[in-house]
């Protein structure tokens, strides 16, 4: 499924995108290092292996993306939203967001998280999403 948004912004599904356009949004999110080198290979695998990838594209550049780690049939976290520096307060993050949701209750997945990084409530407050009370999420070290 495609959606297009505005002045020529269009919100795809794929599986493969320029690796150079990918590192460069993890590097402006500030994830990743400008000296962090990953491989073309790790890189082909983060759209590869996502249950789902969604890309913005203007003008056939790579400026956004978020995708959804699941089964697609119960369970799905949503992760890596981010949208280029240059681009952003237009919008186009709650847009990623609202695609990976509806393609996700297309395909029957009924349970939708994610966590957030400090700042982000209000962003996805707006989008439908709550704090799961009593709950904590873990990451093993």
């Amino acid at each position: 499924m495609r959606t297009k948004a505005f002045n020529g912004l269009e919100i795809k599904l794929v599986r493969t995108v320029p690796v150079e356009q990918l590192q460069a949004l993890y590097q402006d999110a500030g994830w990743w290092q400008d000296d962090y080198k990953i491989t073309d290979d790790f890189l082909h695998r983060i759209p590869e292996n996502s249950a789902l990838f969604a890309g913005a594209f203007l003008e056939k550049k790579l400026i956004g993306m978020g995708r959804a780690l699941s089964d697609l049939c119960s369970d799905a976290y949503i992760q890596d939203v981010v949208v280029l520096s240059a681009h952003q307060k237009r919008g186009i993050g709650a847009l990623i967001v609202t695609f990976l949701i509806q393609e996700l209750k297309k395909r029957g997945v009924d349970w939708i998280g994610l966590i957030g990084e400090p700042g982000t409530r209000e962003f996805y407050e707006k989008l439908g999403f709550r704090p799961m009370e009593n709950y904590i999420p873990f990451k093993l070290e």
